[in-house]
């Protein structure tokens, strides 16, 4: 029954409407931007290099403030969500894939500006921020009934696509691979995240900074020597990708066959599962940077969208198709560690550690995204008392059906998505004015040094 439910609430949620407002969403704020999500990415990179020391109020640096944001959004979805929308949509998910997260960059970046822009100076004095400050103190206060919403969805959220979804998988790998009861490896995720979340955004961003940059590189290089290997499939691969994202895919092996607006369904809430732009949950992270500059955090908050799926995601799709394993009856992360293991030496062991540390990261990011969020609806409060359910729901996530699990992430992942794109649409005069003041500034200053 309750399975019923939520696959009701996906049909609705995940439904033409919500795909027309995520994607229409980007390519309207990427055409009020005039493109400079694109067109900055080398700007972007530079700024993240000198981010790591900031300038400004916050808690966190520049940098490390990234390294949270794709703490939660490196994750399974980058493994497990890939190997699953190209399972039942084909390889022209991928592709869907690319054009959410093309125009995510601009939804991230306008989410970033916002949040910096609008950021409030707690009871504590720190820098908190996101879409329900935004939407507050730029809105105003007939449009605080959105700002609850999204803190309600945004708190109820983490606990579906971050926490139990995170456990769940990494518990069916150490189980499947190696024999780890789930009890066991449910309770060894849970206090390592108790641990680490006594010390706040903080010691989330520190471990984030260090663990990341570490478990990105990793799991890179494998896939980067899978696809090698299978060096003269990769244009084959490029054009199937293409030409199932207009024409469908047709049933071969163990694949039933996708039309295409399954594979843009697919493509998109699994582009947005993994890269959560428009969702709004990054914005809570850059919130807390030390910068003096909503525009300059914005561009290095895009890049977590670069970075997660046009770099990442694309290379596990790839090495799914070019190994033919996607027309496999394996599904989820099974299907990414069936290539692994039969392709490289210890290549099981490699996937599975970088699940645990995607999983983990995740785990730990979302942990104060849902706590801002709950502590916005009720206050300083209800830190420890959430911390605990977080703690908790690590656990039980490991005992749980995937298939139930994912479908909550989907429902819950749409709900929380509504608000933020409502507000990002009503305030996007002020992050165009930002931009451009911004940038006609910056460029003004370089012109006047070359001559």
């Amino acid at each position: 029954m309750f399975e019923h439910v939520i696959d009701t609430v996906n049909t609705v949620v995940w439904g033409p409407v919500m795909l027309i407002l995520l994607l229409g969403t980007g390519v309207f704020l990427s055409i009020g931007l005039r493109g400079i999500t694109i067109t900055r990415i080398p700007y972007a990179f530079g700024q993240l290099l000198k981010g790591r020391k900031g300038s400004g109020e916050g808690e966190i640096s520049p940098f490390n403030a990234l390294m949270t944001a794709l703490s939660s959004t490196v994750g399974t979805g980058n493994i497990a969500g890939v190997a699953t929308a190209i399972g039942i949509g084909g390889p022209g998910a991928l592709f869907w894939m690319w054009c959410t997260a093309l125009v995510g960059m601009a939804t991230k970046y306008a989410e970033a500006v916002l949040a910096v822009n609008y950021r409030e100076t707690d009871a504590a004095g720190k820098k908190v921020g996101g879409p329900m400050y935004y939407i507050k103190n730029g809105l105003g206060k007939r449009w605080r009934p959105l700002a609850f919403l999204f803190a309600l969805f945004g708190s109820l959220a983490g606990f579906g696509l971050a926490n139990t979804v995170q456990s769940n998988t990494v518990s069916q790998v150490l189980l499947n691979n190696f024999d780890i009861p789930t009890m066991l490896s449910g309770l060894v995720m849970a206090l390592m995240v108790a641990l680490v979340l006594l010390g706040g955004i903080v010691r989330i961003a520190k471990v984030a900074g260090r663990l990341v940059p570490l478990m990105t590189m990793i799991y890179l290089l494998a896939t980067l020597i899978i696809l090698l290997m299978h060096l003269s499939e990769i244009p084959a691969a490029l054009a199937l990708i293409v030409d199932s994202a207009f024409n469908g895919t047709a049933a071969t092996g163990g694949f039933a066959g996708a039309t295409v607006m399954l594979a843009l369904r697919m493509g998109v809430s699994r582009g947005i599962f993994s890269n959560e732009s428009g969702l709004g949950s990054a914005p809570i992270a850059h919130a807390a940077a030390e910068t003096n500059s909503p525009v300059r955090q914005g561009t290095i908050a895009m890049l977590g969208t670069f970075i997660d799926t046009l770099i990442i995601c694309t290379m596990t799709g790839l090495v799914l198709i070019v190994s033919g394993v996607w027309t496999s009856d394996l599904q989820g992360a099974a299907m990414t560690l069936m290539v692994f293991d039969s392709t490289l030496p210890f290549g099981g062991n490699i996937l599975s550690l970088c699940i645990a540390l995607f999983a983990f990261t995740t785990m730990l990011g979302w942990s104060y995204y849902g706590e801002r969020c709950a502590q916005f609806l009720l206050g300083p409060k209800v830190v420890l008392p959430f911390r605990i359910l977080w703690v908790i729901g690590v656990f039980v996530g490991t005992q749980m059906s995937l298939g139930l699990v994912w479908k909550m992430s989907d429902a819950l992942n749409g709900m929380m998505a509504i608000p933020n794109l409502l507000a990002l649409l009503l305030l996007s005069p002020v992050v165009f004015k930002l931009t451009k003041q911004y940038f006609q500034s910056h460029d003004n200053q370089a012109e006047a040094k070359t001559n």
